[in-house]
């Protein structure tokens, strides 16, 4: 399967003991720097801010305001009590009725009820993870392949690859134009495969892009649609940001594309949800398979049990997003606050020259340092991106781990922290490119430096929290790093 074995561990299988985890990592390294000193505004305001996380954190205040106002959606209360049995003993693997009316309904009102979604095809899976390996199971053999454009979210090398045995094979996308999907592109990675007799069994598409934070438009949909049905290959639409769209233009769901009256075999079109991104709930592990192939729908429903939602989450979930006036509270002030987010952070940025890919949805930028590298190289990116953990002590995500063909692109999560935390992030990025470029920080500039410190008087001295030295020693970085 190409992975590589270590035999260190004979009695364990060549599942566990192989190397497709995904997790030997920069992505998941920089994670495990955040987790050996991770930032506090009080107890360690010298630790690693978490910016390579990709949590939705900035509209909770409308979730608990519902939960208060609802007791009885949880069974776990007084006013709830009544429903604890049914729901405790409840093992239907298609799921609890009103769980997939409402889940159905609320896929409808992201994608503004341009579309109908059918309660029976809706699939349940232990979160996005559970939901993708599962259409990898049912439409792939161990060697097969899919084609996903790069840059792609680093976790599918774990969550289609590492169980399954499948390959995913890059459709190359470029800077030049904004990462646009092309069909040339798209032919380039099918031909390749092609000549190496690798089977190709489908696309893999992230919509909106995770991590360009870009929405594939109209047309590009559409040529996906027909590249597929000439190939007569599978289309997998990982939708799970469809929610995070802030401003224009609109997110466009491959479902309404199919609906256009464009020639396509609809057992070739799959889609992935859940509630991880949209709705901020990655820890309810509510993921979601919609196809619109029968025998897929029958496949996938008796996987379930492998991965299916707890009916406790179900009951709550049914109640929240069948109260029409809570899901366009939440969608609208979610949006909301994204937008002031991404702008909040994309014009700190902007006084030491940084600039990001434009975009306008999801919960991170696609942020360019390529000025930065000494050369470039993927080596000169990871000294690079090693400098601003250890130095800078910011978590952020290298373009390699997500397959981008040109060194020097980052991915910067901006919506999983509050806005004190956003404001020391900036306040170290800035002082860090005045010291990388050897002059003096702007009057302006120390103005801001004097108010973060009067905003946040209990923290340390600026110097102290910039300083490599206070990194915890027990980071599995620091020895990287000689």
């Amino acid at each position: 399967m190409g992975f590589a074995v270590n035999e260190e561990y004979p009695l364990l299988s060549r599942i566990a003991n192989n190397d497709g985890h995904g997790e030997d990592s920069p992505y998941f390294d920089g994670w495990k720097a955040y987790d050996s000193d991770p930032f506090h505004p009080t107890k360690n305001p010298g630790g690693v801010i978490q910016m390579g996380l990709a949590e939705n954190q900035l509209s909770f205040d409308v979730v608990e305001e519902w939960i208060r106002k609802n007791p009885s959606a949880s069974i776990c209360s007084p006013e709830g009590l009544s429903e604890f049995k049914e729901t405790a003993i409840f093992q239907d693997y298609h799921g609890l009725p009103e769980f997939r009316n409402a889940v159905a309904k609320f896929m409808e009102r992201v994608r503004g009820d341009k579309v109908k979604f059918d309660p029976d095809r809706i699939v349940m899976s232990g979160g996005a993870t559970g939901a993708h390996e599962m259409v990898a199971f049912c439409l792939a053999d161990p060697g097969d392949a899919f084609l996903v454009p790069s840059p792609y979210y680093p976790g599918f090398d774990r969550d289609l690859r590492w169980r399954t045995g499948v390959q995913l094979l890059p459709i190359v996308c470029e800077s030049s134009n904004n990462f646009k999907i092309t069909i040339d592109a798209l032919e380039a990675a099918y031909e390749k495969a092609q000549e190496e007799n690798i089977r190709v069994k489908g696309v893999l598409i992230t919509n909106p892009s995770n991590p360009l934070g870009t929405l594939l438009d109209r047309q590009t949909l559409r040529s996906i649609v027909t590249f597929i049905n000439e190939k007569n290959i599978h289309l997998v639409c990982d939708e799970i940001y469809a929610a995070t769209v802030f401003s224009q233009p609109d997110f466009i769901s491959i479902s309404e594309i199919i609906e256009e009256g464009i020639e396509c075999n609809r057992d070739l079109i799959h889609i992935v949800y859940s509630l991880s991104k949209d709705l901020g709930f990655p820890g309810f592990r509510v993921g979601i398979v919609y196809s619109y192939n029968d025998i897929v729908v029958n496949c996938g429903r008796k996987m379930s049990s492998f991965g299916l939602v707890s009916t406790q989450t179900q009951h709550l979930i049914a109640a929240m997003l069948s109260d029409d006036e809570f899901v366009d509270k939440f969608l609208a002030e979610s949006a909301r606050k994204l937008g002031m987010r991404y702008k909040q952070f994309t014009r700190g940025l902007s006084p030491v020259g940084i600039s990001c890919l434009k975009s306008n949805a999801g919960l991170f930028c696609w942020m360019d340092l390529r000025k930065l590298l000494k050369e470039p190289t993927v080596e000169a990116e990871m000294a690079l991106w090693r400098t601003i953990i250890h130095n800078v002590k910011l978590n952020v995500s290298p373009g390699s781990s997500f397959h981008c063909t040109e060194p020097g692109w980052f991915r910067v999560c901006f919506a999983n922290m509050d806005d004190d935390t956003m404001k020391i992030s900036l306040l170290r990025i800035r002082k860090f490119m005045f010291q990388a470029r050897d002059v003096p920080v702007p009057a302006k500039n120390k103005r801001f430096e004097a108010n973060l410190r009067l905003s946040f008087s209990s923290l340390r001295r600026f110097d102290d929290v910039m300083s490599p030295h206070a990194m915890s020693p027990h980071s599995p970085l620091v020895r990287a790093t000689t």
